[in-house]
């Protein structure tokens, strides 16, 4: 089952540099608009190593980005702006926010520590949606340039009793550091370096499945990075320091971070889907052949909230499409439907998310699976009102609204070995990059 380690982290020194100035959002979050703002905020901020701007040089190519990212995270090290903890730890992990759209406040609590990594058919570690090619490839050019994991994947749990946060979380101890982020989110960090505190985590761990919920992509980078690396089968044996467990060999873990997926602070929104640049998209012929496989439903005028209202009331699989011709709830016929998906199991026939790529992006619109993964005429935005301004503004032929996954259908789908479709999910607060950072060597 599942093998947590703790580890010898690089941190950011406090006396040289402020937290707040140099912490990212993961790399896949950071917009252009997010990504020149950390550069401005600070020399030694976190984006110039996991998502450098391709400055040109001259006689210099595109990988010039990766090397650069290695040069700094080493310089970095050497000048003390990081510093690397004397002893291995794991972090208490807190982030407090107001779920979007609502005034409810909710507390996520986890921990940072190393993840044994494992083949998905080790049934240890399951993936919940698939994976796009791109950003896999850009993020293990960087690990081969830097070797260096700067941001957490984050992991689900399941722990009813909550065993795990107990030993993490006493109440009264001061965070050790803090920071407020673009969204208003209040993450603290609480050092465990207590051998005793640290084995009861390891063995309360020892038990337990894993689900992704974000960093599919980092993960299968990281794993396949393992393989590369891999010594022979017999040098691969656990060690301890301490006597705390260590990895078989460097490459053989990844940072995570950890959450029961029995908390109350999960909260899942959706992705909502913009399909562009399609050779011939006509609103009202789209409409006709909607109605084939849904029932179709033209909304009254208005704002995205009040799509997103309307949607959340279903009880069925049903989406909102906007077009230049006004928004439509569309409702699933799940007779008309089933022989498009007939091919999935009965679970996923039942599932927003598979009826939109099935039916709509695929049998309607012609964008099949190798086109979603390569994101052609797709783009995927959490935000609702964007992704329907930018039908408005002739940026998009349509834009798909959807409700949000719930935990329960991802536990189902993931424990079955199955996998949703790209983007699926969208666990908020994201966590932050550059709390820890894993070196390699």
């Amino acid at each position: 089952m599942a093998r947590i380690y703790p580890f010898r982290a690089w941190r950011y020194n406090p006396s040289l540099v402020r937290l707040d100035d140099v912490v990212t959002q993961p790399y896949d979050k950071i917009s252009p608009a997010m990504q020149q703002a950390y550069y401005q905020r600070s020399p030694y901020n976190l984006v110039r190593i996991i998502l450098g701007l391709p400055e040109l040089f001259d006689g210099e190519h595109e990988e010039s980005i990766y090397s650069r990212a290695a040069r700094d995270f080493r310089d970095w090290r050497a000048s003390g702006v990081l510093m690397q903890e004397k002893a291995p730890c794991v972090f208490a992990y807190s982030q407090r926010f107001t779920v979007p759209g609502t005034s409810s406040v909710k507390e996520r609590r986890g921990f940072i520590a190393l993840g044994k990594l494992h083949d998905y058919a080790e049934q240890v570690v399951f993936r919940h949606e698939q994976t796009l090619s791109k950003p896999k490839g850009d993020r293990l050019n960087l690990l081969k340039a830097t070797h260096a994991h700067f941001g957490q994947i984050f992991m689900l749990y399941s722990d009813p009793a909550g065993t795990v946060e107990k030993i993490l979380f006493d109440g009264n101890a001061p965070a050790e550091a803090e920071v407020t982020d673009e969204y208003g989110v209040l993450h603290r960090i609480w050092k465990i370096a207590d051998p005793a505190a640290i084995r009861l985590l390891v063995t309360a761990m020892a038990d337990k499945k894993l689900i992704i919920a974000d960093g599919h992509h980092r993960y299968e980078t990281a794993l396949n990075y393992s393989r590369e690396y891999a010594p022979d089968a017999a040098a691969q044996t656990e060690h301890s320091t301490g006597r705390l467990p260590q990895p078989s060999y460097p490459e053989a873990a990844a940072m995570m971070t950890f959450v029961s997926m029995d908390s109350d602070g999960l909260v899942i929104l959706p992705t909502h889907r913009v399909v562009h640049s399609l050779p011939a998209f006509e609103p009202a012929a789209f409409l006709a052949q909607a109605e084939k496989f849904f029932s179709v439903e033209k909304l009254p005028a208005g704002e995205a909230p009040s799509y997103l209202q309307a949607l959340a009331a279903e009880r069925q699989a049903a989406f909102v499409a906007i077009t230049r011709a006004g928004a439509f709830l569309l409702r699933a016929r799940p007779e008309a439907c089933a022989s498009i998906l007939a091919s999935l199991p009965e679970r996923q026939r039942q599932l927003d998310l598979s009826c939109l790529h099935g039916v709509i992006l695929d049998h309607l619109l012609g964008l099949d699976p190798e086109k979603v993964r390569e994101q052609t005429n797709l783009r995927y935005l959490r935000d609702a009102a964007e992704a329907a301004e930018q039908v408005r503004r002739a940026e998009a032929d349509a834009a798909f609204l959807t409700n949000p996954v719930t935990m329960e259908q991802l536990r189902e789908v993931a424990f079955a070995g199955e996998v949703m479709p790209q983007k699926s999910t969208d666990f908020f607060p994201k966590l932050l990059s550059g709390l820890a950072i894993y070196a390699l060597d």
